[in-house]
């Protein structure tokens, strides 16, 4: 995911493409908010007290979209990238020593695995997932959206902080 793949979702659309483009373009937000930074810069927590970075932002949405897509769409049995028991947080934790170009590698990978999990179902396709709770292909969808677009809230603010760099 680059931000030259970034476009603005069509106004007037089907559910599905509607759902797909927005998506996409959070996923492409979150990319363009870190264009242009080195690997130091995207680890600096740059708002204290929080610890929040850039690259612990995309390692985050490379473990939801691994959970939401492959674990729960898919049923697949994959373990966490770097969220464990001893460090639930593990994705804004740097200590396995992944530079910021595996980071981002690691994304792309789990996008492309959710585009192919979603490829082809329904959008009321229905799968069970956490707490019991039964979930469709729309509401992993809308969840998706949401995450990204609050995630790239957090990740204007920690750009602007870091080189006073705003916009969309």
């Amino acid at each position: 995911m680059t931000s030259a793949e970034r476009s603005a979702p069509p106004r007037v659309a089907d559910e599905r493409t509607m759902l797909e483009t927005w998506l996409d373009f959070h996923r492409a937000t979150l990319a363009l908010k870190c264009e242009g930074l080195d690997d130091k810069a995207l680890r600096e927590a740059s708002a204290p007290p929080s610890e929040l970075t850039l690259l612990g932002l995309v390692r985050h949405m490379a473990e939801v979209e691994r959970n939401w897509f492959r674990r729960v769409l898919e049923g697949e049995k994959v373990e966490p990238i770097w969220y464990s028991r001893e460090d639930p947080e593990g994705e804004f934790h740097f200590a396995d020593g992944n530079t910021a170009e595996e980071c981002f590698a690691i994304w792309r990978e789990e996008i492309a695995k959710a585009r192919t999990a979603a490829e082809g179902r329904s959008l009321e396709d229905v799968v069970p997932g956490p707490g019991g709770h039964d979930y469709n292909l729309r509401w992993i969808y809308v969840h998706m959206i949401e995450e990204y677009a609050r995630h790239n809230g957090h990740a204007d603010l920690v750009r602007e902080r870091i080189d006073g760099a705003t916009g969309d």
